[in-house]
């Protein structure tokens, strides 16, 4: 079993448990573990930093603030749109997911909130943004994978 521990240049297998304070899971490996590569962005930084050092066999439970995990809830990121650029044959419903593209053509889901005839208010926050969450790991491997921060494209 590799002694290497988890930071930059490696890559990670892991089983994880990701739940809410209450207990609540929000999503988890189950019976087939996860890997990835520091860095390559599929994991926020603050649960990539909280990995670090970490090696094969470790396990551990780790709470994650709101601010490390999906950032805080912004009222900035709640728009009004108006109701006519939506297309006609969406039946509007407060919870709907909604799937925009940004100016760089990347997708951009949002929470439809209260809505009229007129207006649509729509929520961008990350749906934990603003929740405190626990992130329980078993460490499967860490291979060291390049002399270098890896990043994304």
């Amino acid at each position: 079993m590799s002694k290497t521990p988890i930071g930059p240049g490696t890559r990670v297998t892991l089983h994880f448990r990701l739940s809410l304070a209450t207990g609540e899971e929000i999503d988890s490996t189950g019976d087939s573990p996860a890997d990835f590569d520091v860095g390559d962005g599929r994991l926020p930084p603050g649960f990539e930093q909280a990995l670090f050092g970490l090696c094969a066999g470790d396990e551990r439970v780790m709470p994650i603030p709101a601010a490390q995990a999906f950032g805080p809830w912004n009222e900035e990121n709640v728009q009004q749109i108006k109701r006519n650029l939506f297309d006609p044959s969406i039946e509007l419903e407060a919870g709907l997911v909604v799937s925009f593209a940004d100016v760089q053509q990347t997708e951009l889901p949002g929470v439809v909130g209260s809505f009229d005839d007129e207006v649509v208010e729509v929520d961008f926050n990350h749906p934990l943004a603003g929740r405190d969450v626990t992130f329980e790991v078993e460490i499967l491997d860490v291979a060291q994978v390049s002399n270098e921060i890896a990043r994304s494209g």
